[in-house]
């Protein structure tokens, strides 16, 4: 990233009022900093959150993000007397399709993201967490989609990304009741893929460990992924078969295959 783009990054990262964004060893870190509401999700906030998963997906250093919350929580839920003001079925509507928006926009980045969910994770805090591509949860944490004991549901993806995770009976046990689900039981729900002292230093290895491999490969294979699952098998492995001969014609697929042939450590560059 040349100096200009550097600076520009951290100007538009200083403006940031409810979120902290830094680059280290490659990995983008987004930290929610609004512990008085435990973080919940405000217009603001889920605007911020937009521009940082943006920022990160411009930066050609960034290889993985990793998001996480300040104090007691990841994010407790949307923000409830924001809710309250909506009056009609039409500004419910958007404002579910905001929020969906930016939980597509993290969803589509083209490189691996890890939720480190360190304390509550629940209504729209969860359906950011899903729509992260790996969940490491620290041992207190606590999950879940309550909106039902409000009176409303799910709207920022909880209802479609869930079933696809953990399937259709899990899904509507854990929607229908509203229950809170403790780490362990996360773990075998298949919620989250690790439970860990520390979220956050446990997301930030899991991180580290993936951009070792070639970062076009990574994007491939997480594309492949993604468009498999709103088509047939026999689609799926068509967008597998394409995407795989795209792959093997990259430099870092030449680089691997060589160095693995000569028992070396490969040295990708991401081309």
């Amino acid at each position: 990233m040349s100096d200009e783009h550097h600076q520009h990054t951290e100007d538009i990262a200083a403006e940031l009022q409810f979120l902290n964004y830094e680059v280290k060893d490659r990995i983008a870190i987004v930290t929610i900093n609004r512990p008085e509401a435990l973080n919940a999700l405000n217009n603001d906030l889920l605007l911020e959150l937009g521009v940082a998963f943006e920022l990160a997906e411009s930066d050609i250093e960034v290889q993985a993000l990793v998001i996480t919350g300040t104090g007691r929580a990841f994010v407790a839920g949307a923000d409830i007397g924001a809710l309250q003001q909506l009056s009609d079925g039409f500004s419910g509507r958007e404002t579910a399709l905001a929020g969906q928006d930016v939980m597509n926009t993290l969803a589509a980045l083209p490189f691996p993201t890890i939720a480190a969910i360190n304390g509550f994770a629940l209504g729209g805090g969860l359906e950011l967490a899903l729509a992260a591509d790996l969940r490491v949860a620290s041992k207190t944490a606590r999950l879940g989609l309550p909106e039902v004991g409000l009176g409303i549901m799910p709207g920022y993806g909880g209802t479609q990304r869930l079933p696809r995770l953990i399937g259709q009976g899990r899904a509507l046990d854990l929607i229908l009741t509203g229950r809170h689900v403790e780490a362990e039981e996360a773990l075998q729900l298949g919620l989250v893929n690790r439970v860990v002292d520390d979220a956050l230093s446990a997301a930030l290895e899991l991180a580290a460990l993936t951009i070792k491999n070639a970062s076009v490969g990574l994007g491939l294979a997480k594309e492949a992924i993604l468009r498999g699952l709103d088509v047939t098998l026999n689609q799926g492995l068509e967008i597998e078969a394409d995407l795989f001969g795209m792959a093997i014609t990259t430099a870092d697929a030449k680089e691997g295959l060589r160095a693995f042939l000569e028992k070396r450590a490969a040295e990708f560059e991401g081309k």
